[in-house]
């Protein structure tokens, strides 16, 4: 079959689609070449609720468990998904070489019991790179306090990171200088920067269903106005920064003639949670050039059926300043929202991983009698 008109005028904007999900029956089955061919994916990510959801199903994964025999429940579980990645960038090798190593690009994330330790988050992205050993992979790490110098130590070693879990400008900001430190020295280090890649992972829908609950609290007109307007807000000043921190960082120059390639931001947690708003919102209101949006299958299909693509970012900015206002006018603090759906976030991660623990376990029990 042809290209999806949609996804092709959305990718032809500047927006690079990932699949926000990754299991062994979606490669298996043909299903992600599928995408790949007719819906303009060009890349995926995963995390550790996406891995929750795959590693439960009983079937896909027991004949590499019986392989694995009775072995450590963690071990088992980084063999699992280091070999869908490992997989899944082979699928993507092509889109990869095509792009020069812009796109065909497959994210894993390091455990999320390790957000708040940098040096244990250090330690195994590397060895998560190493494992998976595919020049198209991206190692995930949360944008935490503490993850921000492993970022740093981790692209120094020469190793693409995709950047998780910003909700807020001021953290990302300081992800941008990790990223561009550590590429100064992956630089200094000898490291070919011409293939090295990240993403900085900007979350986007849980921004408005955390502010909507505070405005609906309120009850003003002034604040039933605002519903539905802070995420998309919030994700264009991400953008604005992005435009003005690359173009005004001495370093960076000297970087880009080496070959270096900025650090995208990608729009994360796209799904939307509010049936009241679009189902191709966080995608259609957040195209622009230079972006990746990862999108979970429902949105993928809806922006296939019904979305615009056209570009939507530039010319924004003083509106999305003025939400940011009226907000604080409002006596909403966005750095408090923004705060906690960080610590939620981490929470609901690590959450999904005991899942994922106690679910491969039954899985070793049930396949080795």
């Amino acid at each position: 079959m042809a290209e999806n008109a949609n996804t092709q005028r959305t990718s032809d904007s500047g927006v690079s689609i990932w699949l926000d999900d990754l299991s062994r029956t979606r490669i298996e089955s043909g299903n992600l070449q599928q995408l790949i061919a007719e819906r303009n994916v060009v890349g995926v990510t995963t995390n550790p609720s996406i891995f929750q959801k795959a590693l439960s199903q009983v079937g896909p994964y027991d004949e590499q468990l019986k392989q694995l025999g009775r072995i450590p429940v963690e071990e088992a579980v980084r063999e699992l998904t280091t070999t869908d990645v490992r997989n899944a960038t082979d699928i993507f090798r092509e889109v990869a070489e095509k792009t020069d190593y812009v796109d065909g690009r497959v994210s894993i994330e390091v455990d999320p019991r390790l957000a708040h330790n940098t040096e244990e988050t250090e330690k195994q992205a590397e060895e998560l790179w190493n494992k998976v050993d595919r020049s198209n992979a991206m190692i995930k790490i949360p944008a935490t306090l503490e993850g921000l110098p492993a970022i740093t130590a981790t692209l120094a070693k020469g190793i693409s990171v995709n950047v998780t879990l910003i909700f807020s400008l001021e953290r990302y900001k300081q992800v941008i200088d990790a990223f561009i430190e550590g590429m100064v020295q992956a630089d200094k280090n000898g490291h070919d920067l011409k293939h090295m890649g990240s993403v900085a992972s900007f979350f986007v829908s849980r921004v408005d269903t955390a502010v909507d609950k505070l405005l609906e609290a309120n009850g003003s007109d002034e604040a039933k106005s605002l519903e539905g307007k802070a995420a998309v807000a919030n994700a264009r000043l991400a953008y604005e920064l992005f435009e003005k921190a690359f173009d005004s960082d001495p370093r960076w120059a000297d970087l880009e003639a080496k070959g270096a390639k900025r650090q995208r931001p990608l729009w994360a947690s796209t799904g939307t949670k509010n049936a009241a708003y679009s189902d191709c919102k966080y995608v259609d209101e957040l195209v622009a050039p230079d972006v990746v949006n990862t999108m979970p299958e429902k949105t993928l299909n809806a922006l296939a059926d019904h979305g615009n693509g056209a570009p939507s970012v530039k010319g924004t900015y003083e509106e999305s300043h003025q939400v940011m206002q009226k907000l604080a006018d409002l006596g909403i603090s966005i750095k408090d929202v923004t705060d906690k759906l960080e610590a939620d976030g981490v929470a609901a991660f690590i959450d999904s991983w005991d899942s994922v623990l106690s679910d491969v376990q039954k899985g070793i029990d049930r396949v080795n009698g």
